[in-house]
């Protein structure tokens, strides 16, 4: 009783204690195993409990019956809510202890292991301030470093808010320059070459960048996507595939920015590499060797000079230079090196035309949410699935579209973290 009480409150005041430490000193140091039902306790403290009744454990392990309940849930009046706004974060914000402790940041290593192998992200963003800030928190570990990068279109209030949340954070910023981001334009990978070259100056020794937007959510833990980027050894992992001849239109031809993208009819010279030319996704993990390389390469910037004025060259640019010779971190250009998006770390998505029956060969089942562009915003149907993947993050999440899912990935995702367990 008397006596697990005061070691509880010493354990607690230690984890506080070395948290300080930590900002002063500018190194990382975890917290001390604690004794399990002081873990407990700590959990108490820090879990994320859903705003309404759901069984997020049945949800995780795939119940129908708690599927069910959780997708009529969200249709349900009594819960809805209009989503946290910017004027309410730079309210909360304005005492940022108050803030971190209301939102339940976890604001100390939870293992050596996680101290000692910091990661790095760039998070590009525009609106939705508080799936922004679910998503913050959810990643967030003191001994990361986290630059935002918010669309220069996005309104002043937005702006602000990001501004006041980061300013609550030693190790997160917001990027030094910021662009007006057109869709599958250029402006969205210099948005994230603008944070690679802010974190490349950070004090943190971080061994990975993961890239994300606003409508991400991990499925991993922190401590899991440590050992899955330790595994990697020192090799970035994206998608990376031959392009087809409709995807090698974006390349062929100019193509004008102004409101919007459009081809226009001049051919562009071919790519100044000696390589050839692969496709795979806008997000990547990706070591700070291949990060420095980028920016820094006379011949990758050469190549990133040519694909400015070609369509969605994130969806090209990451992708080749990962099969390029010389890159750091990088594989062959050899057909055994093919990644898809489905073996690839960064991002698990659902493609509205590869979803079906997976006894007959799709990929994955169908999407239980809806689908915005192509892409499943996902359902709490989805859920149990998406946490059986290998990946480290999933796209996309809406909690107009589906909030259980959000909040039941939330509770698990803290319970594991904090206890070793899921739901």
């Amino acid at each position: 009783g008397c006596v697990l009480e005061e070691f509880c409150f010493v354990v607690l005041l230690g984890s506080l204690l070395l948290a300080a430490a930590v900002a002063l000193r500018g190194t990382n140091r975890p917290c001390r195993d604690a004794h399990p039902r002081c873990r407990d306790r700590l959990y108490g403290a820090l879990r994320l409990e859903p705003r309404w009744k759901l069984d997020c454990a049945g949800v995780v392990r795939g119940d129908e019956e708690a599927v069910r309940d959780a997708l009529l849930s969200n249709l349900e009046v009594k819960n809805k809510r209009q989503p946290l706004s910017p004027e309410e974060y730079l309210n909360m914000t304005k005492d940022c202890g108050s803030f971190k402790e209301s939102r339940r940041y976890i604001e100390f290593p939870l293992s050596e292991e996680e101290a000692d192998f910091p990661i790095a992200y760039s998070m590009v963003v525009h609106h939705k301030i508080e799936m922004f800030e679910r998503l913050l928190r959810s990643l967030y570990a003191p001994q990361n470093v986290y630059c935002v990068h918010v669309d220069g279109k996005a309104p002043a209030a937005f702006q602000q808010a990001v501004r006041a949340i980061a300013a609550c954070f030693p190790n997160v910023f917001v990027a030094s320059r910021l662009e007006s981001v057109v869709y599958a334009s250029w402006s969205r990978l210099q948005a994230d070459l603008n944070c690679m070259h802010d974190l490349l100056r950070s004090p943190v020794p971080w061994r990975y960048v993961l890239n994300t937007c606003g409508t991400d959510f991990p499925i991993k833990t922190n401590a899991e996507m440590v050992r899955a980027l330790q595994v990697l050894q020192g090799q970035n992992s994206m998608e990376s595939e031959k392009p087809t001849a409709y995807k090698q239109e974006r390349w062929k031809y100019r193509h004008r920015v102004e409101s919007f993208i459009s081809r226009t009819a001049t051919e562009k010279p071919p790519p100044p590499l000696s390589s050839p030319m692969f496709t795979g996704s806008a997000y990547i993990a990706a070591t700070r060797a291949f990060v420095r390389h980028v920016l820094e390469d006379p011949a990758a910037q050469r190549f990133l000079d040519w694909a400015k004025d070609t369509y969605s060259p994130d969806e090209h640019v990451w992708a080749t230079l990962h099969r390029a010779p010389g890159v750091p971190g990088a594989v062959p250009h050899s057909d055994k090196f093919q990644t898809s998006d489905m073996n690839a770390l960064p991002r698990l998505v659902k493609w509205q035309y590869l979803g079906g029956d997976t006894s007959r060969g799709a990929p994955y089942p169908p999407c239980t949410g809806r689908f915005q562009h192509s892409v499943c915003v996902y359902g709490a149907g989805d859920v149990a699935w998406m946490l059986r993947q290998r990946q480290l993050l999933a796209n996309k999440f809406d909690p107009e579209v589906d909030d259980a899912a959000i909040q039941c990935l939330e509770s698990h995702l803290r319970r594991k973290a904090l206890l070793g367990r899921g739901l």
